[in-house]
Formats: C-alpha cells, structure tokens, sequence
C-alpha cells in the first residue's frame, strides 16, 4: 500500500480534551495523523544526522540575533477593502446581547472553524468548538519534532490583499507577530540555473501604476510584444469588472489566454508559476477566474501582493490567541473529538452530534467548518439527494506535500522572501532560517518548499520525493546542492503529505459552491470551499467563518424558537 495508507493506521484514540493553549505551546510532537483513515493528512520524519542535529544551538539557549530585515507593516488600515472588513468585524461587537446566548457547535478548529467561534462570541453567543485531532489550525496545523523544530502543513503567506485575516491579527492584537518583506515577487530562472528575476512594486506609485511598473520593468520573462499582448488580453477583465471575472469561471487559465491571443509563452514564463502557487495545479487545469482575482486584489490595491510571514508556527501564533479570546467570552475549543455521525431528527435537521468516544452534544445551531471531503464523507443518506448538497460533489480537494528540509550549513542562493521555483515538480518556497524570527537560524538553512502538483506523488515514499525535490534545488542551487549530497547535506527531512487539501478549482466550480446558510433550519457550513470571494484561500476561510457567523446571528429569533418547539416536544413525551 501506499506510504499514505501506511501513515494513518497510526491514529491516536480520541478522548476529547478542553484545550489548554499554554500546554499546547509547551508540547514537543512527532506524530502522524488523518481523518478516519482516510484524506486529510499525514506527516513524517527522517533524522539522517543525528551528531550534527544536536551539535547545533537550540533555540532558547541563546538570544536570538535575526540579521533579516522585515519591513514595516504596509498602510493597509484605510483601503476600501480594510475598511468594508472591519466594519464586518464591528456588526458582531455591536449586535444586541442575546438573551439568551445560543449554543452552537462547530466541527473543525481550522481557520474556518475558529473565526466562526471567534465571532459567534463577539456576538454573544457560546460557540463549542470540536476538534478532531490534537493540534489546531486544520491546513495551517503544524507540529514540533523531537528536536524541537516545527513543520508545517504549508508554505503559508499572508498577503495586503487579504482584509479579513489583517482585521483578524489587529482584532487579536498580533498584527506584529506577521514579518513583512520587501514588495516584490522573485521567480527563479530555469534557463539560466541558480538566478533570478524579480518584479519590483516602487513605494512611490499608487495602484495600479506600480504593478504595471514592475511588469513593465521585467524584461527577463516576458518580450516586449509578449507584455503588449498580456495587455490587450487584460482589457476585458479590467473593463468588464467583477462580473466578466465570474463569467471567467468555465475557462481553463491556458484556453482563456489562448482566446485572448496572448502567447502560450506568457503562461509557461508566469502563469504555471502563479496556478500552482494559488491552488497546487497547472493552468490547463485552474479556472480562469481564480488567475482574474488575484490579479484583480493585486493590481487593484497598492499592497495587495505584499507579503508577510508569520513569525512562528501557526497553532501557537495565530490559532491559539484565537483560541484564548473565545475562551475569555465564555466559549469552549474541545481537541480531540472526532465527529462520528450526524444524528437527525425525524423532520430531517440535526438532532445532535455523535463523537468517537460515543458522547453525543445538542445545541441550538450546528456549523461543519471540516474540508468539503469530510463533510461528503459524513452527509447523512437522506441529505445527499438535496440538491445544495449535491452539487459539492463537484468539489473535491487538491493533494498537495510541503517538504522541510535542514542542511549542514547556510546556503547563500536564496533570498528573505517567498520565491517562484518555476520548476515542474515544485511551487514556491522559503529558507525559513531567514524568513521567519522563531526558525530562524544563523548556520544553517531550512528550506521549505510546496511540492506540486503531487496528484502523482502522494502515494510515493518519502525518499522518492526528497530524491525529486534535491533533483530540483539542484537547478536552483547549482554551485551549493547536488543530488548526490556531494556538497550541501541533508541532516534531516519532514515530508507532510495533504491528500485533500483545499478544493481544487477547476472550471465550473462556482455554482457549485454552497452559502453558509444551508436549507435545513439549525446546520450551516464555513470553509473556504463555501460562497465568499476570496476563493481557496485562508483569507477566503476566515472570511466563510465570518459569513458564517452572520448567518446565525440573523437566524436568532428562528434558532430559540426552534429550540423552545423541541423542548415543548420533549416535555409532552
């Protein structure tokens, strides 16, 4: 069987734990996961030189010295977009205390899933968030090895572009645990091995005068003529707004570009480089109108493609202050506690949720923020002929591997940025020991990268993939890394395998992405794969949780009258 298969026979039992986020901070893990044996993750680990592993410094043992510059955070606080999501965030604050605070549930503690909660408690309410596994953040999870070092789900950026999740670290009062970078975006180059090409966005200009500046600037991907044509074909989605984006959504990337007579060679220079940074696959895959808005946030807003990195692993810098203020609003995040069924009602709804452990918990609201694969795998029979729930079958997550790997010493090829391999088995990647405050590492480098797409390589073995991967940076690093481990070393690897990960958006997807409201009075969804604009994408899962929120903030009045009808019932029984 597949290494894959091998991996998720070693599940944990699932005793179900309030989290205790201190704890969580303060645990050393090396564990492997999935869901129920089947699609939502597994890692694993390989030490290959113990001596020079611990022979090193460990953090803690001395201050920590970051040579890197970040940048200052951008002027993000008075763009439109900002702005539009701050007063969202402010709507739950404002709403008039319940009185009487509704009880929802909420599966899944992924960025969904917790900015549900998060906000629920703003509103008033008191969110029990459950979480299958014992580590937070669902595709931002991460976990520490016996070593001490963290490994990541993926490569996670965060970009100007991004309004909800910006509200979100300023709401917490984190916005300086995010490391901005220079604006730029860095391919590398596969003809001219170990150099790079760069697309600078000058301070000085507003959008979208420095996107085209940089695009302008760029003479070492795209010709002239090449530019000229990339333009003309741009005139429509610029002219034609929101809506000619979405009429996009039937076109593949590649077949849209060839109906605009922009050159095949614009998409092999840039645009295979930007589908499988934005979702894991080629363009003759993605759906055009993922490419449009991206494009649209990042030459619309001055700083909409500055990125950031997150100064630390995700569960501990970003999940677990999430985590404290819905607990310091009276809400619960329970880990470990796999749903098991979904019981119904004889008219249908939700009865309860039923866990591993046989427990089963009532609330007045239910919410799945789980991955689209996980709710189809747990829809109940009579659901699945509804048509707002058969359309997901459409939806179907994207595999994808991120790859950690620590060498024997600093390799000087690389920059304090995200970087576009342009290679066909890699996406983007970072040297983290640079990139990031809490990985950071003056001796060695600790490269991170996004191995896809891996439809044909999750079932791989983890050597088979470290062999592509030093294949690969062998190209990118030519005087310091050969595939032979004749110069740089590897003294150990993390290989992280997501066989469903976000939903792989394909053309004519869109009508099939559901509202959070469902049709069944009491259940509703969050996720990224759910109706919001931002597409697969952590932005777009905070905000599906805010939409979420929403939705049962709006279904008060409906939500206690429902649950005074079912005490009624339970009393003439």
């Amino acid at each position: 069987m597949s290494q894959w298969a091998c991996v998720s026979a070693a599940n944990l039992s699932c005793q179900a734990s309030i989290i205790n986020t201190q704890k969580l901070r303060n645990t050393p893990r090396c564990d492997a996961f999935s869901f129920k044996g089947s699609e939502f993750m597994a890692q694993s680990c390989r030490f290959l030189s113990p001596q020079a592993i611990h022979g090193r410094p460990r953090n803690g043992a001395c201050p920590l010295k970051v040579v890197c510059v970040d940048y200052p955070r951008p002027d993000l606080d008075n763009t439109a977009n900002f702005l539009e999501a701050a007063y969202f965030s402010s709507t739950f604050r404002a709403s008039p205390r319940p009185a009487k605070p509704l009880k929802v549930v909420i599966a899944g503690a992924g960025l969904a899933g917790l900015a549900t909660a998060k906000y629920l408690a703003d509103a008033g309410h008191k969110p029990i968030l459950l979480e299958a596994r014992d580590v937070l953040g669902g595709k931002v999870a991460a976990w520490k090895d016996k070593d001490g070092d963290w490994y990541e789900t993926g490569l996670h950026i965060f970009f100007g572009a991004y309004p909800n999740i910006q509200n979100l670290f300023g709401e917490l009062g984190i916005d300086d645990r995010l490391q901005w970078k220079e604006h730029s975006m860095i391919f590398a180059m596969p003809n001219k091995p170990g150099e790079f090409s760069r697309f600078d966005f000058p301070e000085v200009l507003p959008a979208p005068l420095n996107g085209i500046w940089a695009i302008l600037k760029n003479n070492e991907m795209l010709t002239w003529p090449e530019k000229i044509k990339f333009a003309i074909g741009l005139l429509p989605a610029i002219l034609g707004g929101q809506a000619y984006v979405e009429a996009q959504d039937g076109l593949s990337v590649k077949d849209w570009m060839r109906k605009q007579g922009i050159p095949d060679r614009v998409t092999t220079e840039v645009f295979i480089a930007m589908s499988k940074a934005l979702n894991f696959i080629n363009p003759d895959e993605l759906s055009m109108q993922c490419i449009l808005i991206a494009l649209n946030r990042f030459l619309q807003e001055k700083h909409g493609s500055k990125m950031a990195f997150l100064d630390g692993s995700p569960p501990e810098r970003l999940c677990a202050p999430i985590v404290d203020h819905i607990q310091s609003l009276g809400g619960e995040v329970r880990i470990n506690s796999r749903i098991q069924k979904i019981e119904l009602n004889n008219d249908g709804t939700v009865k309860s949720f039923v866990l591993n452990n046989g427990s089963m918990i009532e609330a007045d609201a239910y919410v799945f923020a789980t991955p689209v694969d996980i709710l189809k795998l747990l829809l109940p029979d009579n659901w699945k002929e509804i048509p707002y729930f058969k359309k997901l079958k459409k939806l179907v997550g994207v595999p994808v591997i991120n790859v950690h790997i620590w060498f024997d010493r600093k390799l000087k090829n690389t920059y304090d940025h995200l970087l576009f391999s342009r290679s066909p088995l890699l996406s983007v990647y970072a040297d983290m020991s640079v990139t990031c405050k809490e990985y950071y590492n003056p001796n060695q480098s600790m490269l991170e990268l996004v191995f896809a797409p891996a439809e044909e390589w999750i079932s791989c073995s983890d050597s088979e993939i470290i062999d592509a991967t030093l294949k690969e940076l062998a190209k990118l690093f030519p005087d310091e890394i050969a595939a032979d481990q004749s110069k740089a070393k590897i003294l150990k690897y993390h290989v992280v395998k997501t066989p469903r990960s976000v939903y792989k958006t394909v053309p004519d997807c869109e009508p099939c992405r559901p509202l959070q409201r469902s049709p069944l009075e009491g259940f509703y969804l969050a996720g990224d794969y759910t109706k919001q604009k931002y597409l697969a994408s952590m932005e777009g899962a905070v905000l599906s949780g805010k939409l979420c929120a929403q939705a049962i903030v709006q279904d008060y009045e409906l939500l206690v009258a429902r649950g005074q009808t079912r005490l009624a019932e339970a009393s003439v029984r």
